[in-house]
């Protein structure tokens, strides 16, 4: 993986998956772990680390209240201007949890709920436009902690590579600014706001990027082999060409830069519609881009055109119809997918098969079928 990450030749074609699901182990494998799944297939590796430190020089201290660490999150950082609370909603469908945040200026809050396989905003937090205000005042920004990530790697070892992802809001959010911000405000009313208010929503966007540049900048030493930006919401199945270069480019543009400074490699992750965005992608500097996704899965994905068109200047991940190919076919069919996805794809390396984003539902004779096969289309 770390081969093609670096766009060079391997022996064979690197095959792995995105985020599994614990919903998915427990059913399909017994509860086990993410290391013993790549074990048992015989997939290249990846262990997601994402661990956050605060600055004590800043009065920042980890979050008393938090428990178990959920899907994205990392522990959350607090401070006396910037404090949580949880409250869990009965007589909702769903499991639900309203967070509050208390500031200063004032509180803002916002409900998730989950069910056994995901979790979902059910109340956005900015309400009104002012809202930003206590954001850009009052929310801390985590950094990295370089030694439990080394920790980790240690610990991991030659297995696979150490992934994670730019730090994302408290509770619930994504790694790019854009992204991060649909979550907090909803993306029919960003979008919108876009044409009636841009001078707000430039603001909404820098407040978080300032966040995220100070996350970026403390990753230095950090032994990560590739960092997640990006994020659905600004793929061309949700948004304009036009919104993306005057909206998402410019401020995660500079974030990559920061992460190259701190001596990261960083991968742009579009789960949607991406064949209008790819060079407008590729110009931001991603050493790699993902997903991929086939037009079967919601996306637009032409691998092979995507390879002509960006396979110089990025390292390609994903491609691969997970719902069709790993639920409603034969291992046959799965294996004519993945030599279709290498034959279109991973021409002179830099080509990382895997599912188009985590799955939920999955046979794993055809997972056995995928993997097998991807370790047989060899280089040499």
């Amino acid at each position: 993986m770390l081969c093609a990450l670096n766009r060079q030749v391997p022996d064979r074609l690197p095959v792995t998956t995105h985020h599994l699901m614990q919903s998915y182990l427990r059913e399909f494998f017994k509860g086990a772990d993410s290391r013993e799944f790549f074990d048992a297939l015989d997939l290249d590796a990846i262990d997601w680390v994402v661990e956050h430190r605060p600055d004590e020089s800043l009065g920042e201290r980890y979050d008393p209240v938090q428990g178990k660490i959920g899907f994205l999150e990392a522990r959350r950082v607090v401070t006396d201007a910037w404090r949580i609370s949880i409250e869990d909603l009965p007589g909702t469908e769903f499991q639900a949890q309203r967070f509050r945040f208390f500031t200063p200026g004032g509180e803002l809050s916002m409900v998730l709920q989950s069910n056994a396989y995901t979790t979902w905003v059910a109340e956005h937090l900015i309400k009104e436009k002012s809202d930003i205000d206590l954001l850009g005042a009052f929310m801390p920004a985590p950094k990295c902690d370089v030694g439990a990530v080394n920790r980790a790697a240690d610990a991991f070892g030659e297995r696979g590579i150490i992934r994670s992802h730019m730090c994302t809001f408290d509770a619930f959010g994504q790694p790019g600014c854009w992204q991060d911000a649909a979550c907090l405000a909803g993306i029919e009313r960003l979008i919108l706001e876009t044409y009636d208010d841009p001078v707000w929503v430039h603001e909404f966007l820098g407040i978080l990027q300032r966040r995220k540049l100070v996350y970026a900048r403390s990753l230095a030493g950090a032994r990560y082999d590739v960092i997640e930006l990006g994020g659905g919401a600004a793929s061309s199945t949700v948004i304009s060409p036009a919104i993306f270069e005057r909206f998402v480019a410019p401020y995660d543009r500079d974030i990559i830069e920061a992460a190259h400074a701190a001596g990261q490699r960083i991968v742009y992750h579009t789960c949607g519609g991406m064949m209008p965005l790819l060079e407008r992608i590729a110009a931001m500097g991603p050493d790699a881009m993902e997903t991929f996704t086939p037009a079967a899965m919601g996306g637009d994905a032409d691998l092979a055109e995507a390879k002509r068109r960006i396979g110089s200047k990025v390292c390609m991940i994903g491609g691969f119809d997970q719902l069709r190919f790993f639920t409603r076919c034969t291992p046959k069919e799965t294996r004519a997918e993945v030599r279709r996805c290498f034959a279109e794809a991973g021409g002179g390396g830099g080509f990382i098969l895997s599912p188009s984003d985590h799955f939920f539902d999955a046979d794993p004779e055809l997972l056995e079928a995928f993997a097998d096969e991807a370790r047989k289309c060899t280089y040499a």
